[in-house]
């Protein structure tokens, strides 16, 4: 049975909801405490005075994201570890007993607990920018509220719905990942887990085919493959370290006993070194059996999709998520209508789009602030 990093998406995306929801609630909460008295004279000396108290909600509201999620991550790290090692049970083909047998235990469980451990600590940067992040935003819109109105320029309502709008459609903002790109707190930490848990897949897969001796797996053919993943596609790949291109002559006495000459492209890390199991990637590996394993070859996508495609996909996802969370921090019912005929309007673009090119519409990824 293949194993793919996206088998863990399922239990990443349930990690994923989790800072959404506490995302919303900082929105909610942040929105509140502006709005209090907007009003009033001496609003803005009342807002420096109460910054305490907003500051006590928030590190309330991250304690329990940091329990939640922490707990959730270790979880969907071991299940995802173990996924890929019934996997690679499945592949195999044994014989009912040793299919038991092997099914009974793990072939590395420590090594679930080691990513499972350092997927919780690469969280610990997102808890640390909270508190800043909705505190100096606090402040920002203070200000800028008291300058406009000291100006005449605008009410104040409309200046700090104005200033709130602008950090809503950002999100919490200040993580960056490896390749340098910039994430909102919520996709971050669903794109690290999601990473993650394809990465316990995997290994839990490559744990369990070097158990029973087999050093060789086969990558898919996804549809809508990026230009990273396509020269690795339907190729045989070793699991040891970095061989480079090379021909084995190998003989399966399980099977018909004859030799087969067997081309491998290069070891697993090395393609995973050049992109292969990147983030949202959908390609899967299986373990190569000689004589019994065929090149695959997928079939072209029905609706003439491509990788492009499901790139404005996932922007048009993003789009209705940011009003959502424009949403969540309106201050009066207007407002709230004006986000929502926004989110509408990309919802029936994702509608468009998914209805012409045949592809699979993922409502999930359009909502935020599911309830704890």
């Amino acid at each position: 049975m293949p194993v793919s990093p996206a088998d863990g998406e399922d239990l990443a995306r349930a990690v994923g909801a989790i800072y959404e929801d506490a995302e919303d609630a900082l929105l909610q909460r942040l929105a509140r405490a502006l709005h209090e008295g907007i009003d009033l004279p001496g609003w803005a000396e009342d807002k420096l005075r109460t910054l305490s108290s907003l500051r006590h909600a928030v590190e309330q509201i991250t304690a329990a994201l940091q329990r939640d999620a922490t707990g959730a991550i270790t979880e969907a790290i071991r299940s995802s570890y173990r996924r890929g090692d019934r996997s690679a049970v499945a592949d195999l083909m044994l014989p009912e007993g040793q299919r038991a047998a092997a099914l009974r235990d793990l072939p590395n469980a420590a090594m679930a607990d080691r990513l499972a451990a350092a997927a919780v600590a690469e969280q610990d940067p997102v808890y640390l920018r909270i508190l800043r992040a909705i505190t100096d935003t606090y402040r920002h819109v203070v200000a800028r509220v008291s300058g406009g109105t000291l100006l005449g320029v605008t009410t104040r309502q409309q200046a700090a719905q104005r200033a709130l709008d602008q950090f809503a459609a950002r999100g919490i903002t200040g993580f960056v990942d490896r390749a340098g790109r910039s994430w909102d707190m919520a996709s971050y930490a669903e794109m690290a887990v999601r990473s993650a848990t394809g990465r316990a897949a995997v290994q839990g897969h490559v744990d369990r085919l070097q158990d029973m001796g087999h050093e060789l797996v086969i990558v898919s053919d996804a549809p809508l493959e990026c230009q990273l993943c396509r020269p690795w596609e339907g190729e045989v790949l070793s699991l040891g370290g970095g061989f480079g291109a090379h021909t084995l002559h190998l003989t399966d006495a399980r099977h018909d006993g004859v030799t087969r000459t067997v081309h491998v492209a290069g070891s697993l890390s090395e393609a995973r070194a050049a992109g292969l199991f990147h983030p949202n990637c959908r390609h899967s590996v299986s373990a190569y059996l000689p004589g019994v394993s065929t090149r695959p070859q997928a079939p072209p996508h029905p609706g003439g999709a491509t990788y492009e495609d499901t790139q404005q996909q996932r922007y048009l996802e993003r789009q209705v998520r940011a009003w959502k969370r424009r949403q969540a921090a309106a201050f009066d019912d207007d407002a709230r209508r004006r986000a929502g005929a926004r989110i509408r309007d990309y919802q029936g673009r994702i509608r468009q789009l998914t209805a012409e090119k045949q592809l699979p519409r993922k409502s999930q990824r359009e909502q935020i602030g599911r309830a704890r």
